[in-house]
């Protein structure tokens, strides 16, 4: 099929530029119209199509090719048989900097959160979600412990380095990475400090997706939530594999984002 020919391009591609190996998006898209029949401004339309579908997966896209939204659903189905054929790709393990390089890089930039304000256009946002409702985008992510981890380590360190900054090496020495030590039932994996000392309890979750991609959280860090206010904080790193971002979320969780019940217990009468 054309789109599976397209898609196929397109993630070469990607994988090319992710690993920073140089190619060529004009030579490529020439000899792929050696095997469709579409002009070059369509092939490159249908790149940013491809970008779209990827954005709303929450995954890496091709910064030169701009999500471009409206497409056909059977682009997607086009997507999903990639992921299919190449299952390797979605539970890949992050590249993981050597330990003094990330000890020198892993302060990580923190904006702020997703609002309304910000938040593109309607349809385009519609189109987003509705693929990563429809994929579970969220518990994928949640189910990936590879990069989790990844993510979890990733801020651990930026807590010790942001500590040290500010004068606080006493502090930075006491962060502990819980979920590491004592497994997920604490309701937050790292217990870190603020410089004034205060406790500041931190749950992680890690997307390689954009900052709107859904994330899963259980009824147990929601509770911690809610009893630990003043200490808790959700920890939102973004953009993981290619250049991490992040922003903070404090209770109450819902004045940030919609809580959607996505299982139910069932008892017997």
């Amino acid at each position: 099929m054309e789109n599976d020919l397209i898609v196929a391009d397109y993630f070469a591609m990607l994988a090319d530029d992710i690993a920073g190996r140089p190619y060529s998006k004009s030579d490529r898209n020439q000899q792929l119209r050696t095997r469709i029949e579409r002009s070059r401004k369509s092939v490159e339309f249908k790149h940013q199509n491809i970008s779209a579908v990827l954005k709303g997966l929450g995954e890496d896209w091709i910064p030169g090719y701009k999500p471009a939204f409206h497409f056909q659903l059977s682009l997607i189905d086009a997507v999903v048989r990639w992921f299919v054929r190449n299952p390797d790709w979605l539970t890949r393990t992050p590249n993981p900097l050597p330990t003094q390089q990330l000890r020198e890089n892993a302060q990580l930039w923190i904006g702020p959160p997703p609002t309304v304000s910000n938040q593109p256009t309607p349809k385009d946002l519609e189109q987003t979600l509705h693929i990563a409702c429809k994929f579970d985008v969220a518990g994928r992510d949640e189910r990936n412990r590879a990069l989790g981890r990844a993510g979890e380590e990733r801020v651990l360190e930026h807590e010790r380095i942001t500590l040290t900054s500010a004068g606080r090496r006493d502090l930075a020495r006491k962060v502990r990475w819980v979920s590491d030590i004592e497994g997920d039932g604490a309701g937050y994996d790292i217990a870190s400090f603020r410089p004034d000392g205060k406790l500041r309890l931190i749950e992680v979750k890690t997307t390689n997706g954009w900052e709107r991609t859904p994330f899963q959280i259980s009824r147990n860090e929601l509770a911690v939530a809610e009893e630990r206010r003043a200490e808790w904080c959700l920890f939102r790193l973004w953009n993981f594999s290619r250049d991490p971002k992040a922003f903070e979320l404090f209770p109450p969780l819902d004045a940030h984002v919609s809580l959607t019940a996505m299982t139910f217990q069932a008892s017997f009468h």
